[in-house]
């Protein structure tokens, strides 16, 4: 079984498990896929970061995505080209810098960098305000 995580023309978004793509294909096209919101049969299936990532399983959630996912993803990647071209690397020292930035301590600047769940979640209680953004296989060479 496989679990889709799909959203409908409304963009409701919600999950549902099939056999397999195919699975889903027929019965979207049989009219048996709806939304458990609205009831629209209009359903796509959402952006899905695998659980595991290695290059074959990639290529498998590619070539699963329909078109709109396709062009959401290269948003997304140019999004995360452009923060970091337009931002200073600090490493790991993100939360540190993060925080000067926050008090008052440095001139106010973008920044990204890594923090441990830790960090980010003492980054959050305190007020600072930051986002994750995402990392790309091709962004680890």
């Amino acid at each position: 079984m496989i679990r889709f995580s799909l959203i409908c023309e409304h963009e409701h978004e919600f999950e549902a498990w099939f056999r397999s793509n195919d699975d889903f294909d027929t019965q979207k096209k049989r009219g048996f896929v709806d939304c458990p919101t609205c009831g629209s049969h209009k359903v796509e299936k959402a952006l899905m970061a695998p659980a595991v990532s290695t290059s074959r399983k990639q290529e498998k959630m590619a070539l699963a995505m329909g078109e709109a996912q396709k062009q959401a993803l290269a948003q997304l990647k140019e999004l995360a080209e452009k923060v970091r071209e337009n931002a200073d690397y600090v490493g790991d020292k993100f939360a540190e810098e993060a925080r000067k930035i926050h008090f008052g301590e440095t001139d106010p600047r973008g920044i990204y960098g890594e923090a441990t769940p830790e960090e980010a979640q003492s980054l959050a209680e305190d007020g600072v305000e930051f986002m994750p953004i995402p990392s790309f296989p091709e962004d680890r060479n």
